[in-house]
């Protein structure tokens, strides 16, 4: 009688696939509320709403802060109109989808 393996490296592979997704939409979801604030002024007061923003704003700020700083050294901040576009965003997912597809192969393997 053999014994096998309870969670295999595909397992492991899918679950940090999935932790990595989740964490691509919780960017997605900051951007978008980001947007709202600055095109709305604010978002309405509502204490579940401030509860679920302010976990992800506390989630994901200092992952892109890291990206802001180095990009805007790098290159300046692209103004269109009155307004600014930060790039730290997209620097950031396009590192973390990079990622994701480096440590999920290398874990598969």
């Amino acid at each position: 009688m053999s014994l096998t393996a309870a969670i295999d490296r595909d397992d492991v592979a899918s679950y940090v696939d999935s932790l990595f997704l989740v964490y691509i939409i919780m960017i997605f979801a900051w951007i978008a509320v980001s947007w709202v604030v600055t095109f709305r002024g604010s978002l309405p007061y509502n204490r579940p709403l401030r509860a679920v923003t302010g976990f992800i704003e506390s989630c994901v700020e200092p992952y892109i802060n890291v990206f802001r700083r180095s990009v805007r050294r790098m290159v300046p901040t692209a103004g269109i109109g009155g307004m600014g576009l930060d790039l730290g965003p997209m620097v950031g997912l396009i590192v973390l989808f990079v990622a994701r597809g480096i440590v999920v192969a290398l874990i598969a393997a």
